[in-house]
């Protein structure tokens, strides 16, 4: 039996193509400009391919942004698994062992999320240059780290609503303790919570810009802002930008690529559901 044309259908799908067309337009431009040689790239030109594929964009783009592309790998990583592993006990804590005021320390832990980074600056470096840690990548963990906390704790405070209290009794019961129950019962069954949160936190802290433009400077800063820094003071080559561009954002798309089905399946299990 041959298939039922369905106007709906196709309606449904040419809008879908078309908006895909236009939000993949500027990856088009940005990839094909990174492959050109300086003398053909114009806006005239933008929508060209090519004559012939020049990679030394890519090779000088590199040499500029290895070093702060390392600085953003020393900061990410142990601000993400730090942050992800303090949200994780706050909301173990605020969802499986209530206590007192509680739902207010909770709600005081959430106005975080809505304080502006701008509002707080010049308090914040401050402080930092107070305990020596101004200009300097633990400083910028340390500042990462706080900020993320509210998000962090929401995530797994919803994520651990989940976990019947049945389970948790069982453990008391049996003689285990606070960190005995994290560490043997939460922390296995919140795998899928840690994937979402350490995504959601490594791409945020990753593409951040305020902070690092603000808390370091020089060879402490990370690609984001080595980044803005390629585009020189007299000559924009736009298509070393470009190639930066696509080398700054290749992290972020790989952690994508690679745990995608996992961050999508942990946001359908209620990690982030309120």
């Amino acid at each position: 039996m041959a298939p039922t044309f369905s106007i709906g259908k196709f309606i449904k799908y040419f809008i879908l193509v078309f908006f895909a067309i236009i939000f993949l337009m500027p990856i088009y431009v940005i990839i094909v400009t990174s492959l050109k040689p300086l003398d053909e790239v114009s806006l005239a030109n933008m929508w060209t391919l090519p004559t012939a594929i020049d990679f030394s964009s890519y090779a000088e783009a590199f040499s500029n942004l290895a070093p702060n592309f390392m600085n953003s790998i020393y900061l990410v990583v142990p601000a993400t698994l730090l942050s992800a592993l303090l949200g994780a006990m706050n909301g173990y804590v605020l969802s499986k062992w209530k206590f007192k005021g509680s739902d207010i320390i909770f709600t005081f832990i959430l106005f975080g999320m809505f304080i502006p980074y701008q509002s707080i600056l010049i308090p914040l470096i401050q402080f930092l240059r107070t305990i020596d840690l101004y200009n300097t990548i633990p400083g910028l963990i340390l500042v990462h780290v706080v900020y993320g906390l509210p998000i962090t704790t929401l995530m797994f405070r919803n994520f651990y609503a989940n976990i019947p209290d049945s389970m948790i009794e069982s453990a008391k019961i049996d003689g285990a303790n606070f960190l005995g129950i994290f560490r043997h019962i939460i922390i296995p069954l919140s795998i899928t919570g840690f994937v979402v949160v350490a995504i959601w936190q490594f791409t945020n802290i990753w593409n951040e810009f305020l902070f690092a433009v603000t808390i370091t400077t020089s060879d402490q800063q990370p690609v984001m802002v080595a980044l803005q820094n390629l585009s020189g003071s007299q000559i924009v080559q736009w298509n070393v930008q470009m190639a930066g561009a696509l080398l700054a954002a290749l992290p972020t798309l790989l952690v994508y690529i690679f745990l995608g089905k996992y961050f999508v399946r942990g946001l359908l299990a209620g990690s982030v559901k309120g």
